[in-house]
C-alpha cells in the first residue's frame, strides 16, 4: 500500500526553523520525484521545492530559495523539507507527493499535475 506521512509541523516564532518529514512507504523514492507543496487558507496552492528520484537533484520556487532545503534518507525511505527563517508568511500546511520519474521541466513538477500520491500534510504556523 502505497502511503506518505508527513511529520515535524508545529508552531515557530518568526526567524525560527523546522524540519519537516515525509515517509513513504510501499514505493522506493529512487523512482518517484517528491515534491512538497503548500497551502494557506485564501491563498493558491504553491509548490516550494522537489527532489529527483534518480539522482537527488532538486529544485526550489523562488519564494524560498535559500531557506528550504530539501534532501532524503533512502535507507529510511524519507524526505526531509529544512525551513529556516521561518516567517509569517511562510505559515500553512505543508504536504508531500510523489511523482514517477521525473524528467520534464523543473517547474512542472512545482505543479500537482505530475503526482500521482499524496500525503495528508501537517500544519506549520510562524507567529510571536
Amino acid at each position: 500500500q502505497v502511503q506518505l506521512v508527513e511529520s515535524g509541523g508545529g508552531l515557530v516564532q518568526p526567524g525560527g526553523s523546522l524540519r519537516l518529514s515525509c515517509e513513504a512507504s510501499g514505493f522506493s523514492l529512487g523512482h518517484y520525484t517528491i515534491g512538497w507543496f503548500r497551502q494557506a487558507p485564501g491563498k493558491e496552492r504553491e509548490g516550494v521545492g522537489w527532489i529527483r528520484g534518480h539522482d537527488g537533484s532538486t529544485y526550489y520556487a523562488d519564494s524560498v530559495k535559500g531557506r528550504l532545503t530539501i534532501s532524503r534518507d533512502n535507507v529510511n525511505n524519507t524526505v526531509y523539507l529544512q525551513m529556516n527563517n521561518l516567517q509569517p508568511e511562510d505559515t500553512a500546511n505543508y504536504f508531500c507527493a510523489a511523482a514517477p520519474g521525473g524528467y520534464s521541466a523543473n517547474n512542472y513538477y512545482l505543479t500537482l499535475a505530475p503526482y500521482v500520491y499524496f500525503g495528508q500534510g501537517t500544519q506549520v504556523t510562524v507567529s510571536s
